[in-house]
């Protein structure tokens, strides 16, 4: 008996926090929770049932997208080039995407004003995907198919190296790379990176 009620709470749950992005999307933090809630269609205190504070719903999100991202590292143990072009795909769209620039741009605008908003987010987004890729380089060392050293420098590395210069084209307004280039730029990265922790002989 307990099964419907379960999901109606994981369905409400998954509204709120979509209502939530396309609120902070649309206004930036500014966005009210009586408009969020009306978005959802719950009433606010159903919203603040969920999450105790606008903070909270906010870096949900950033979890969400970390998610979403870290997800194409999963049971993945055979080929690296392969795995962290998936990975690398996802991570761009997700942070040069419209909505990872509205995160970013809304959670900038906000920082010095609510600096425990801006460490959530990062306990809750950067900092997993940087932990789970991590992980999934400390296994691929530990194999031998990458060449040991310090996972979660390496991991650093590439995630730099994914977001580069793109990252600041795409917050200036300046349109994506094409598909093809995206591409191409994608596997350039990749690339280096794992020449850079090839096995040495």
């Amino acid at each position: 008996m307990s099964q419907p009620a379960e999901a109606s709470v994981t369905e409400t749950r998954t509204r709120l926090i979509q209502a939530a992005r396309e609120a902070f999307m649309e206004e930036g933090y500014r966005a009210s929770v009586d408009g969020i809630a009306a978005r959802a269609g719950v009433a606010k205190q159903t919203l603040y049932n969920h999450f105790p504070s606008k903070d909270e719903l906010f870096s949900e999100s950033a979890s969400l997208a970390s998610d979403a991202i870290v997800v194409s590292l999963d049971g993945q143990t055979g080929d690296v080039r392969a795995t962290l072009i998936r990975f690398g795909t996802t991570f761009r769209q997700r942070v040069h995407g419209a909505e990872g620039l509205a995160m970013f741009r809304t959670l900038m605008a906000e920082a010095a004003r609510f600096p425990a908003l801006a460490q959530t987010y990062f306990a809750k987004g950067p900092e997993q995907t940087a932990a789970r890729l991590a992980g999934f380089l400390a296994r691929a060392m530990a194999d031998g198919r990458l060449r040991q050293d310090d996972p979660r420098f390496a991991a650093e590395m590439l995630l730099g190296m994914l977001i580069n210069l793109d990252h600041f084209r795409c917050i200036s307004g300046k349109p994506p790379l094409p598909e093809a280039q995206e591409e191409a730029r994608i596997g350039q990265i990749v690339d280096c990176f794992l020449r850079a922790y090839a096995q040495r002989a």
